[in-house]
């Protein structure tokens, strides 16, 4: 891998991150020319968070080092990047290949599951196909207004999650992509790493768009309200009496729920829109630093 990035991008530094590996990769690295750092926390979400952090350049690649992301699209993507036309390039490999990791028991789902999510809560104007792809360039605005909050590979999600909310310049170039070498294994678990990403959207949607979040939750609680309350209120005006007591008990709870999720939703937002202010003027100071 370091041999065929050098060849296309022979003026870019390489930098192999081991994260507690015991098989010497990390000396094979270095002995091939690459600079090679340690991240001790274990998780792919703290290796990014260690890499942005360290690494000051013009434009950054990240790259899986399992030797199935081709380096023929690489100067393609940096180029994107320092012409300014993307803070994010996302190597899309879903439109161009069918690879065998994906034959795994309900990948494929999981994939089509995140994506469908995602382009529906960000109503996206392009179409973001391959949200876990692990082939990516940015600009230095990207990386160093990043929060990574995650741990592990539910980082790729949180990454287009917010160069959505961002409105940061996103472009996808169809890559192909190679199986893994023989007795290599992916890390990823479909299961557990597939619930931690649905999670990661379910917060991040919160934490983003709380007015639509809590907005629903509430237009929920007070449609069950009004069905509960209805014909406890018709009976009291044709007898007078409330005989059904619990039940309207329970529609009061759930109007005063719909209430309260309303004016989180409304307090939240406001949050959220001060923080986007506060992105936009910290971007403005940070491209200051930049030049």
């Amino acid at each position: 891998m370091i041999k065929d990035y050098k060849d296309v991008l022979p003026e870019a530094d390489i930098y192999v991150y081991d994260n507690n590996s015991s098989d010497g990769t990390d000396l094979i690295a270095r002995q091939m020319g690459a600079i090679v750092r340690y991240e001790y926390r274990q998780g792919k979400g703290n290796v990014i968070r260690s890499m942005f952090r360290d690494i000051n350049a013009d434009c950054y690649l990240m790259i899986d080092g399992d030797n199935t992301y081709p380096a023929e699209n690489a100067r393609t993507m940096c180029d994107l990047v320092l012409q300014g036309k993307a803070d994010m390039v996302i190597g899309d490999r879903l439109s161009s290949t069918y690879f065998e990791e994906n034959k795994r028991p309900f990948h494929n789902i999981g994939n089509l599951m995140v994506r469908k999510c995602i382009n529906m809560f960000w109503h996206t104007k392009q179409t973001i196909v391959d949200v876990m792809t692990g082939y990516r360039t940015f600009s230095p605005i990207f990386v160093k207004s990043f929060p990574i909050l995650s741990q592990g590979f539910e980082v790729e999600t949180e990454m287009t999650i917010h160069a959505l909310d961002k409105n940061l310049l996103i472009e996808s170039i169809p890559v192909q992509y190679r199986d893994r070498p023989s007795g290599s294994e992916s890390k990823l678990n479909t299961y557990s790493d597939g619930i931690k990403v649905l999670f990661t959207i379910f917060n991040l949607y919160r934490n983003y768009k709380p007015l639509k979040f809590f907005g629903v939750a509430a237009f929920i609680a007070m449609i069950f309200a009004m069905i509960l309350f209805a014909p406890v209120f018709i009976e009291y005006l044709e007898t007078g009496l409330v005989p059904r007591v619990p039940t309207l008990i329970v529609s009061v709870i759930l109007m005063l729920t719909g209430f309260l999720s309303s004016v989180c939703g409304l307090i939240l937002d406001t949050i959220a829109n001060n923080s986007r202010k506060n992105f936009e003027l910290q971007m403005n100071i940070i491209k200051m630093m930049l030049k």
